[in-house]
């Protein structure tokens, strides 16, 4: 079992060390797509191999593309629900035990597990023999929830988020009790390639909703901030729509991805927060 994960592994990696070839080809036949979409001139740097980029272009399709790792970490997304382990650092806190409760009953289909003393090595092999599909720590910091790890099973990535402004939902003043039903995702202002990319990675951790659902959950981006409400609503007597949120609430800062799950030491990072650069402060990340 492990020489065949590591294998798929080696794969993988090579799979995502062939696309950054590709990336200076796709990007010269994005300027020209978008050129001849326009009608504009088409920049110098574009003119040379032009009639090479036409004709790979011509012969490309939805059928023909060729399929990114993007796509092989989700290949499943849509057609098998995802199965989610959730626990906590070690020896947790009351108010970090509650917290992991509410999570758990945000994301469907998800499994809340004691962490006790169990290392990070043995939580991984217990979730590749689950069939996991991702695994999520939450971390805190003097009793308060401070970080979320957000693992994909097999290959990753694994991403790293800070927690800000945590209010549970006894702290919203919600004691009504609400339907598990799979909630509609709402993904506000993430425009950036690297926004969807952490759209991917949150989005995959929910099934598909029927389109009935009344519960919703909405991630959006401010100042590269992503904050997270959970509403539910539904019509009352006169048919006017009534929202009420149901809680919890917190913000995500995220400032990590690395390209393997959380046990890979030896992962590359495909993206990590910098804030001590000159443009930290107005860049838009997100």
């Amino acid at each position: 079992m492990q020489k065949q994960t590591t294998r798929l592994r080696r794969e993988y990696l090579m799979k995502k060390s062939m696309e950054k070839y590709d990336k200076a080809r796709l990007d010269k036949q994005a300027v020209i797509a978008q050129t001849i979409e326009n009608g504009t001139q088409l920049p110098a740097h574009a003119k040379e191999g032009f009639d090479v980029a036409m004709t790979r272009m011509d012969a490309e399709d939805d059928a023909t593309r060729q399929i990114s790792t993007y796509d092989s970490e989700y290949a499943m997304a849509g057609v098998k629900d995802p199965n989610v382990f959730i626990t906590t650092s070690k020896d947790p806190s009351s108010k970090l035990k509650e917290f992991v409760k509410e999570i758990k009953l945000i994301i469907p289909n998800s499994t809340r597990i004691n962490r006790g003393n169990i290392q990070i090595k043995q939580l991984v092999e217990t979730c590749r023999s689950h069939d996991v599909t991702d695994l999520i720590i939450v971390h805190e910091n003097r009793g308060e929830p401070d970080g979320m790890i957000i693992s994909h099973f097999p290959y990753g990535p694994t991403a790293y988020f800070g927690l800000y402004n945590v209010v549970s939902r006894h702290e919203t003043k919600t004691s009504k009790t609400f339907s598990e039903v799979y909630p509609h995702l709402i993904f506000d202002n993430l425009t950036t390639p690297l926004g969807k990319r952490f759209e991917m990675i949150l989005k995959y951790l929910f099934p598909v909703p029927k389109s009935d659902s009344k519960r919703v959950m909405t991630f959006s981006n401010s100042s590269d901030y992503i904050t997270f409400r959970h509403h539910a609503y539904d019509y009352n007597e006169q048919h006017q729509l009534v929202l009420q949120e149901i809680g919890p609430r917190f913000d995500l800062r995220p400032y990590q991805i690395k390209l393997g799950t959380i046990d890979m030491d030896y992962a590359e990072n495909e993206w990590i927060l910098r804030s001590f650069i000159n443009s930290a402060t107005t860049r838009k990340l997100l």
